[in-house]
């Protein structure tokens, strides 16, 4: 589901109010799902009839560094986890060194309850596309690549679409960023390895090689894909680009905080009314978001949360009103990451979701630091011994010291994103936990939390996706 309501201007709209009493759908922002509901969205005659394709003459007027410059003071930040500035990261590329430059797009999106790359992809692929041509005129590069996961298929035949009518319009190929600046866009479709989303490990796949994490450093700004200077950026951050570059930086400031401006999808998901893709300004509460997707489903109340995707610190329903930008979710103790919205209501036994986030960790832990590949396999076992009532409180405080030993002592964070539900789903329900020890096992119902269980005699339930 998209939800749009407003063309993101700089109205007091923009703003997201702190108070409840405001009309909700006055706070979304849509720009880049501003048109996906079109049923040729996705098409270059779609995107050019809303303005596609018209920020790119305007980058391309523009220095390099004056155009890195221009869009580090806009405030953009990457949208796919630790919130970097976009712009400070296009800098690091040196200059003058004799080598290729590669742009990489990560549209590996395989995180649980993270769903917003895949939509735009597959509703808007020319912003991407527009983006990386800017992108690549910032760092001098004439390679960009789109790195797909590799289930969504449909999606990939989009982008192969996209890819060939930017080219046949001169958007890309032969002097496509001037005279003698040809930009080649390659399209390549991971196996579906989640370990593949981290960048380094997702390079060394691109080369053909076994997707693991490397030792950083060197950075893959200096020595990336092919070992030569390279900027990893999320399909989200890039796809932003046009739209700044077209209605300019006093437009994007003009939305969200101070130090996290502008626009972004967040992906609500799990026992909520009506889940999808909100587009809002950085700073809206999940409160606000909750009100303009109609709540938590009829009858139940929110009990926990992640702002960022399962490897995020979950938060609970104190936490309402927490600003969703990154210093917001920060000072709360957890992280924005992908803005994946996972709501649980009183149904859910948290142990029985920190399980299956564990389990998925275990499973897509690339083995090859001995912390992660050792410690999530363990963690899963004293996890579903607790949830079966075969534990004991000893156990609590083991699977405690396991996570602490995982916790920064990978060479990637997907370790780190194992420990976190470890760590905060005992700080706020540990009691929880010591319900299920001593044989007691748990005292929830797993099919009271499904979405048949409020007509179970139902042979089809609509999706809403």
């Amino acid at each position: 589901m998209t939800v749009a309501a407003h063309d993101g201007g700089q109205d007091e709209a923009s703003q997201p109010s702190t108070h409840g009493d405001a009309d909700p759908q006055k706070l979304l922002a849509p720009v880049l799902s501003a048109h996906w509901d079109e049923p040729d969205s996705y098409t270059l005659a779609g995107y050019r009839r809303h303005g596609g394709y018209q920020a790119l003459p305007k980058a391309l007027a523009m220095d390099p560094d004056d155009l890195i410059a221009y869009v580090k003071e806009a405030g953009l930040r990457g949208r796919g986890g630790a919130g970097f500035p976009t712009g400070m990261k296009w800098q690091f590329i040196p200059q003058g060194d004799g080598k290729p430059h590669y742009l990489v797009v990560n549209a590996d999106e395989s995180e649980p309850g993270t769903c917003k790359d895949i939509p735009l992809l597959f509703a808007n692929p020319h912003s991407l596309i527009e983006g990386m041509a800017i992108a690549c005129h910032a760092i001098r590069s004439s390679h960009a690549f789109i790195y797909l996961r590799g289930e969504v298929v449909p999606v990939l035949r989009r982008l192969q679409l996209a890819v060939k009518e930017a080219q046949e319009a001169g958007y890309l190929g032969t002097d496509a960023l001037g005279p003698g600046k040809d930009l080649t866009l390659t399209v390549h479709a991971g196996a579906g390895a989640y370990i593949c989303g981290e960048e380094t490990a997702l390079l060394d796949s691109l080369e053909g090689r076994r997707g693991q994490p490397r030792l950083r450093p060197p950075f893959p700004a200096v020595a990336g894909l092919y070992a030569c200077p390279t900027v990893v950026n999320n399909v989200e951050s890039i796809a932003s680009v046009p739209a700044l570059i077209d209605r300019g930086k006093d437009w994007f400031r003009s939305m969200g905080s101070e130090k996290s401006p502008g626009f972004t999808l967040y992906s609500l998901s799990g026992h909520v009314a009506r889940p999808g893709q909100y587009e809002a300004p950085l700073g809206i509460t999940l409160r606000q978001l909750l009100d303009m997707s109609g709540g938590m489903r009829p009858g139940h109340r929110l009990k926990f949360w992640t702002p960022g995707g399962s490897s995020t610190p979950l938060l609970t329903d104190e936490h309402l009103d927490v600003a969703l930008d990154y210093e917001g979710v920060g000072g709360a103790g957890s992280m924005l990451g992908t803005k994946a919205l996972q709501c649980f209501d009183e149904t859910t036994c948290v142990v029985r979701a920190v399980t299956r986030w564990t389990e998925f960790y275990a499973h897509e832990s690339c083995g090859k630091c001995t912390p992660c590949r050792e410690g999530t396999y363990w963690l899963v076992q004293l996890l579903r011994d607790i949830e079966a009532g075969k534990a004991q409180a000893t156990d609590l405080e083991k699977i405690a010291d396991i996570a602490d030993n995982i916790n920064g002592k990978s060479f990637c964070a997907l370790g780190d994103g194992a420990a976190s539900p470890i760590f905060s789903s005992l700080k706020y329900f540990r009691e929880e936990y010591e319900a299920h020890l001593g044989g007691r096992g748990c005292p929830f119902d797993p099919e009271k939390s499904t979405a048949w269980a409020a007509n179970p005699h139902s042979a089809h339930l609509e999706v809403n996706a």
